[in-house]
Parts: structure tokens; C-alpha cells; sequence
């Protein structure tokens, strides 16, 4: 069992930067392929960033050259660095988790059900 907790959302104007982070507890003795989602208001939840058990990662887009993956091991956190910052990335931000081996897929384009471990979420405003 995994469990995952965001946080660092907040409101900004256009062009600032936020850091978010997904603190991550539980089962180690496997590797995961962690997520970053957004749901938007009267949007469907869709798949930001991912990085897998060996590091490698894959962007959505929409926000390649904006946001950044990262993770602390050794504070057992995930990091979203996301500058830039639009209107369009106004949303709720979720941290997920899944199982992984190698060669096994870890996209950013895998949809939600993939996932079987979530967090609850922080939210971004970004005003113009």
C-alpha cells in the first residue's frame, strides 16, 4: 500500500512559477511509475508528467519546457516545478502511483484507471 499527499498549490499571477510536492509512504521493496495529473473545471483529469523506476521521464505537450519531474529518495518526495504558468494550467494537481517493472509503460498519455494510488490533490489558480 502507498499512500501519497500534494502540496504546495496556491494562487499566482501569469508567468510565476510554483513547486509542488507529493509526499510518498508505505511499500518500497518495488519500483513505481509516479504521476502528476490536473483536472480542470468541467474537464477530464489528464496526465501531465510521469517518471519511471529508472529515472526516465515523459511530459504531456502542454506543458514540455514549463514543468519539471523530480524526486527526493531520500525524503521519499515528488516534485513538480512548473514555471511559466498559464491560465490553462489552472487546475487541480494529483500525484499517483503504480507498480512498475522494467519495460513496462510509464506515459504521460496512460489514462488515470492505470493508476490505483492517489493523493488528494492541491489545487493552482493562475489569474491573468
Amino acid at each position: 500500500q502507498v499512500q501519497l499527499a500534494e502540496s504546495g498549490g496556491g494562487s499566482v499571477q501569469a508567468g510565476a512559477s510554483l513547486r509542488l510536492s507529493c509526499a510518498v509512504s508505505g511499500y518500497f521493496d518495488v519500483s513505481y511509475c509516479m504521476a502528476w495529473f490536473r483536472q480542470g473545471q468541467g474537464k477530464v483529469r489528464e496526465g501531465v508528467v510521469t517518471i519511471d523506476g529508472d529515472g526516465r521521464t515523459d511530459y504531456a505537450d502542454s506543458v514540455k519546457g514549463r514543468f519539471t519531474i523530480s524526486q527526493d529518495n531520500a525524503k521519499n518526495t515528488l516534485y513538480l516545478q512548473m514555471n511559466s504558468l498559464n491560465a490553462g494550467d489552472t487546475a487541480m494537481y494529483y500525484c499517483a502511483a503504480v507498480k512498475w517493472s522494467p519495460g513496462a509503460y510509464c506515459l504521460a498519455r496512460l489514462p488515470e484507471d492505470s493508476y490505483p494510488y492517489w493523493g488528494q490533490g492541491t489545487q493552482v489558480t493562475v489569474s491573468t
